[in-house]
């Protein structure tokens, strides 16, 4: 039979040691509240997401701009004929509308059929362009299927998905053995050694570009093998933000465990450091879709301009040069993270 008196106190010995730790308190309380913010920042606006639409110039589209742009459907956008592909291919535009040479009543309607709102899009500017035409008969629309790299979800997501791992591997990796060796003493009996401080620190930040070598390339891999998601740009590029991402997130994981006492304490710095920037920065879904008014401050966190930098590499095929701003960012967070952590770090 039940010791029910036992089960009552074994129960409230457990509540209240669930209550002294930090990070039960987070997930339990905090992270559903941060999830429903952001998400909710994220997603709120009830009208319907704009249509984006590149018009080439001279094609016989061009003089139903102003007819496309009547309503709140469309965004129209008139650009070269050889800026036409980039549009499409930096999601610039959903469809490109441009001709051929083919007649002044034909119009080619170039779109990727991968992207669901190019799918919508193609049907909606049909039926504008043929109400705009009225006669003498039909416009006679040509469609153009161009499967273009890099623009499905999952070419977006899986750099995303590698900034994230940069992060969370970065802060738990090392700001957790740092918390956790603090605890056990393990940091006590290494400061009797002639070991300097910032050699210590230097070593978590070596030892995580160790595992760089087998963690990223894995993913990558991956991606490649099971959803055909390939790396546009140069892997030396890619492989040079990755070192900084991973660089500036050990930094930080050095800063949250410099003094702190206790694992779970650790643990509840590390995930306000992390959710944020899961929910705002651009993992799952754009960091565009938050209000202007708090962009300037998303695009200045570490995750934001990781995240911008790796999908320029990876899906846009840029050059390092043109991630030098986003680069930047991470470097001024790296430095600042790993001077505080010097000198805040304690050893016991």
């Amino acid at each position: 039979m039940t010791d029910l008196p036992a089960l009552w106190q074994l129960t409230r010995n457990r509540v209240l040691v669930m209550l002294r730790e930090p990070e039960v308190l987070f997930w339990i309380f905090l992270f559903p509240i941060v999830l429903a913010v952001g998400i909710g920042l994220a997603f709120n606006d009830a009208t319907p997401d704009t249509i984006r639409v590149a018009v080439e110039r001279g094609s016989p589209a061009q003089r139903y701009v102003e007819e496309l742009a009547r309503g709140p459907e469309f965004e129209v956008t008139v650009v070269e004929v050889g800026e036409a592909p980039e549009a499409l291919r930096r999601a610039d535009a959903a469809v490109v509308l441009g001709g051929g040479g083919v007649g002044e009543r034909t119009i080619i309607l170039r779109f990727d059929p991968t992207r669901p709102e190019a799918r919508t899009a193609r049907l909606l500017i049909e039926s504008r362009l043929q109400e705009a035409a009225g006669s003498p008969g039909p416009l006679t629309i040509r469609e153009e299927e161009v499967r273009v790299p890099g623009q499905r979800y999952i070419d977006w997501l899986i750099p995303g998905l590698i900034g994230f791992n940069l992060m969370g591997t970065g802060l738990w990796s090392v700001g957790f053995y740092t918390t956790q060796a603090r605890e056990n003493r393990e940091l006590r009996r290494l400061a009797a050694t002639p070991m300097r401080r910032s050699d210590f620190l230097l070593s978590q930040i070596l030892a995580r570009f160790a595992f760089l070598l087998g963690e990223i390339p894995l993913l990558i891999f991956f991606g490649w093998l099971v959803f055909g998601v390939t790396v546009e740009g140069s892997v030396l590029a890619l492989a040079l933000v990755v070192l900084v991402g991973a660089s500036c997130f050990t930094g930080i994981g050095l800063l949250a465990a410099s003094r702190v006492r206790t694992t779970e304490g650790v643990g509840g710095i590390i995930n306000l450091i992390m959710l944020p920037m899961l929910v705002v920065s651009g993992v799952f879904f754009s960091a565009q879709r938050f209000p202007d008014e708090v962009q300037p401050l998303i695009q200045l966190l570490p995750l934001t301009a990781l995240n911008d930098a790796l999908r320029a590499v990876y899906n846009d095929g840029l050059a390092i040069g043109s991630v030098v701003t986003e680069l930047g960012i991470i470097l001024l967070w790296t430095a600042g993270s790993i001077a505080l952590a010097l000198r805040l770090f304690r050893w016991q």
